[in-house]
């Protein structure tokens, strides 16, 4: 814990310029688990001149030498995979079971998909016409990650830009330190060469609007709100750096009454749960065809209230707390909103599950008879809460779908292979899913509209680090 009043810049562990701190605090005990430092421009210089002074020679690394370092941190990565678990589970309120099958394994499952890709990828391509176009590392990459899925994150950005032969500078959520500790301490014990990857901790309008500004900074990967990234996009606007955003979501998940209702209602809102509810392509808005709508009610019912709150630091499916307090009381109000909006309670409500007055704990919740134009369907509220809109037929059920400034991911429940083809081509969303299926490490991931640009893992993730230059007459 000592290297959290750290920054890890130019391969070592250094003290911070700024004097200022954080508590980190556990979500379900609300007891304070340590201090973080918080940075400041000055700290960001200092990471972007160990990036830039290591750029020069790790962007001439041979792809061969780039994979062997993957999979050197391959091996150390999964050797350190429950220590990640148990941070994620102790900052975050993840449950320790899906801490380890999630949370934690994305950290060798972006790895996996990642090396796969960097081996398959042609550095020079030469077109018919004689000239070459060969791809180069876009230079130093800022990246800045969010609280929900801390590792994930990290690995999305921090990978793609290693396998590239980029140099960056992280900074994670301030709420989920640890775990970046942690990466840090594995890519430290990786070899990757000092300056190469930097860790600075602070928040996003200090430390975050330094690199955004940074005139030696190439490019800046964000994920967050979509607030948050409009403004990383406007502060990287005058030094014309790249910019991808991974942003919010309100995903709609369409379901037909000739879907498998019981199987297909009940896994849905346990997707809806999932991470308490702190997921951007969560499907959160469950549009229901009228002709089976009161059966889902009952099934949907039913399912919220066998959706077990407990202990992150038990084993189960359960899920645990929110992230904080600020997220707590940000989805208390919106679960207001919708009761007074007029929205029927389904299960759920206001307050904390029975017997749990200590940590930001909420009630699975479920409101049915919702209109789209209702702020509980066209806001993200990131929690464990559920909308049911009814639609009369397929065309309703695909305006509605639309019918929001997001566009991360769609959901689609039916059993007619035309319609899983049809509804899914009118979906203007980044990732259908059809009938649970699932993204897999190695496929790419981002959004439409406002839910960001750009896309992350395998090869689309790798392409967004590279630039392009063409020879000609060689």
């Amino acid at each position: 814990m000592e290297n959290l009043r750290k920054f890890y810049i130019d391969g070592q562990w250094v003290d911070p310029i700024s004097t200022r701190t954080m508590q980190v605090v556990n979500p379900a005990s609300e007891e304070k688990i340590g201090d973080v430092a918080l940075g400041n421009a000055e700290d960001v210089d200092q990471a972007v001149a160990a990036a830039s002074s290591a750029f020069e020679k790790f962007s001439q690394f041979s792809k061969k030498d780039r994979l062997d370092l993957l999979k050197t941190l391959l091996f150390i990565t999964d050797r350190r995979l429950e220590d990640l678990a148990q941070a994620m589970s102790m900052e975050m309120g993840a449950p320790i079971t899906m801490a380890r099958s999630a949370q934690a394994d994305a950290a060798t499952g972006h790895l996996k998909g990642f090396i796969d890709a960097l081996e398959d990828y042609e550095e020079r391509i030469k077109l018919k016409n004689g000239d070459i176009i060969v791809r180069e590392p876009i230079g130093v990459c800022g990246l800045i990650t969010p609280w929900n899925w801390p590792i994930n994150q990290i690995t999305l950005k921090v990978l793609p830009a290693l396998a590239t032969g980029c140099t960056c500078i992280l900074k994670p959520s301030e709420y989920t330190p640890i775990s970046a500790m942690i990466y840090a301490e594995i890519l430290n014990e990786a070899g990757y060469p000092k300056g190469v990857f930097n860790l600075v901790h602070g928040e996003g309008p200090v430390v975050g609007t330094a690199m955004s500004q940074h005139p030696d900074i190439q490019m800046m990967s964000f994920t967050g709100s979509t607030r948050a990234g409009t403004a990383v996009t406007c502060d990287a606007a005058e030094t014309v750096k790249r910019v991808t955003l991974e942003l919010g979501g309100k995903s709609p998940n369409l379901v037909f009454a000739d879907c498998d209702l019981e199987e297909r209602v009940i896994a849905s809102v346990d997707e809806c749960m999932f991470n308490t509810g702190q997921s951007c392509d969560a499907p959160t808005r469950l549009l229901v065809e009228r002709a089976c709508y009161d059966d889902v009610l009952s099934i949907a019912k039913r399912a919220a209230e066998q959706t077990n709150v407990g202990n992150p630091a038990e084993e189960g499916d359960h899920i645990g707390p929110l992230f904080d307090k600020l997220q707590f009381e940000r989805v208390q109000r919106m679960i207001k909103v919708g009761i007074d909006e007029g929205a029927t309670l389904l299960a759920g409500g206001l307050g904390k599950p029975e017997g749990m007055d200590k940590g930001w704990f909420v009630k699975p919740t479920i409101f049915s008879d919702v209109s789209n134009d209702m702020r509980i369907a066209q806001e993200e509220i990131f929690g464990p809460v559920l909308v049911i809109i009814p639609f009369e037929n397929e065309s309703e059920a695909v305006a509605i779908a639309n019918d929001t400034p997001y566009g991360l991911a769609a959901y689609l429940q039916t059993g007619d292979p035309d319609r899983k083809e049809r509804v899914s081509a009118k979906l203007k969303a980044g990732a259908v899913h059809i009938n649970g299926g699932g993204i897999e490490y190695g496929t790419p991931f981002g959004g439409y509209k406002q839910s960001g640009n750009g896309r992350e893992g395998g090869l689309m993730g790798l392409e967004d680090y590279l630039e392009t230059k063409t020879l000609h007459g060689l």
